[in-house]
């Protein structure tokens, strides 16, 4: 038991990783995660190393500023009237009878509760008995109050929300000490038709409750949400393709029918695209698109008329278009495009941001297209404030040097003698060598994206 972490074949942690190995007692466990925790709270050496997972929840905390033993003052609670406007803001009002109809019989009889949080990490909904529901209001988990990582520290919520991906939390692995006597699992809800995140189910309850099985049922009900929203858009779409048909018929040019996400439902007058870049803000009656040029936009019901004008068909491109990257949300990065022909904006995927940011960075164009090859996450991971990020080797620069022979013994690190002279020195060193110094444009992003970045 000195060794808390666990991992695949691959050094990967697997996507379905309980707080509680198997055959380990959870008493035991949870003062085994007490003593790593009041270790590594204090800057000593932990008895044993935590999940990674874990790790970088605390790290992120850490920088936070969480109290802790009691965590943040969660007096800024939504009023009820912003609680009821994000419910029916989304898309999650429409899958919550789908998670309560998993969940909530196993929630019943485990003595867990069903939280739905949105993107924000804002708590929407909450149901379950009744005496779990008021041992929970004690610790200020309710709806409108804030369960992110910068207001509780480490949670199956708050840490799903950053890493996009199920995990379950025990006992002392929640970062403030008033939560150690619970436990949860929680499991990201994406929206299918654009692959926003769009918030987190969980289940909660005492720490003597916790059972690998949550996480498995917890993910297996926000499948059930993402197919049921998947399948919901396939019959918007179909009905938006019955009104598109005697529509576009009488249509001269070419022309788009989509829905609010830019699914194409029909088309004619040009090769058929599966979906179109439609700006986000469709406040003006034209708007240039990727690959079409201007376009006149003409709201319908369930969707958007999206005609090329006669300028975009002579494959005219707009001169002079600015492109700005709106970073003042990291969670969700906007790229508003400014041509002659107007301005449209479109949310971009953190990846997507990240290589737009890359690219800025590199100044110069030759040097655009050699940046970002390697990318390591170590905001997304707490090993740094940002993604270090290093630049692919300059063809025009010289050659290294003949690298020096090193011997990897492991252990401690002790000077060799040489072995003679002409002979460079053989250096003993530890069982990872240090990797070579490489341009750094971590320093250049903005300090908006740690933090921000996910993989699932």
């Amino acid at each position: 038991m000195g060794q808390v972490q666990w991992r695949t074949a691959r050094g990967r942690a697997p996507r379905f990783e309980a707080a509680v190995p198997a055959g380990e007692d959870p008493v035991r466990y949870a003062q085994l995660l007490r003593r790593v925790r009041d270790a590594t709270l204090a800057g000593a050496r932990p008895p044993a190393t935590p999940r990674p997972v874990i790790g970088d929840s605390w790290r992120r905390t850490i920088r936070f500023g969480v109290d802790p033993d009691q965590g943040k003052d969660l007096a800024r609670q939504a009023r009820l009237d912003e609680v009821e406007h994000r419910r029916h803001a989304g898309k999650l009002d429409r899958v919550l009878p789908v998670l309560g109809g998993v969940l909530l019989p196993a929630a019943e009889d485990a003595g867990h509760i069903m939280v739905v949080v949105d993107a924000d990490g804002v708590i929407l909904w909450r149901d379950g008995p009744r005496a779990v529901q008021r041992n929970a209001e004690h610790l200020g988990f309710c709806p409108g109050v804030n369960w992110g990582e910068a207001s509780v520290g480490t949670n199956a919520i708050g840490t799903a929300l950053v890493v996009r991906r199920p995990v379950q939390v025990y006992s002392a692995e929640h970062f403030v000490k008033s939560h150690h006597a619970w436990t949860c699992a929680a499991s990201p809800i994406h929206d299918p038709a654009t692959g926003q995140l769009l918030g987190v189910v969980d289940l909660s309850g005492a720490a003597a409750t916790v059972h690998p099985s949550t996480l498995a049922l917890v993910d297996a009900a926000a499948t059930m949400a993402e197919r049921e929203l998947r399948e919901a858009h396939r019959r918007n779409l179909e009905a938006l393709r019955a009104t598109a048909a005697p529509l576009l018929a009488r249509v001269s040019g070419a022309a788009f029918v989509t829905d609010p996400d830019g699914w194409v439902a029909g088309a004619t007058g040009v090769a058929p695209a599966e979906r179109l870049a439609l700006p986000q803000r469709r406040d003006s009656e034209f708007a240039w698109l990727p690959a079409f040029g201007l376009c006149r936009l003409e709201p319908l019901p369930g969707g958007w008329l999206v005609t090329v004008t006669g300028s975009a068909s002579a494959g005219a491109a707009p001169s002079c278009t600015s492109a700005e990257l709106d970073l003042c949300d990291p969670r969700f990065p906007v790229l508003a495009i400014s041509s002659p022909s107007g301005q449209w904006s479109h949310r971009l995927s953190p990846r997507h941001a990240e290589l737009l940011l890359i690219l800025a960075a590199a100044r110069r164009p030759d040097r655009g297209r050699a940046v970002g090859r390697h990318v390591r996450r170590a905001g997304a991971h707490g090993d740094g404030p940002g993604r270090d990020v290093a630049a692919a080797p300059d063809r025009r620069r010289p050659a290294d040097p003949a690298p020096v022979p090193v011997r990897r013994l492991g252990g401690r690190a002790r000077p060799l003698p040489r072995r003679g002279r002409g002979h460079p020195p053989v250096v003993h060193r530890s069982r990872r060598a240090p990797r070579p110094r490489q341009p750094r444009i971590a320093a250049v992003l903005f300090p908006a994206v740690n933090n921000s970045f996910y993989t699932r």
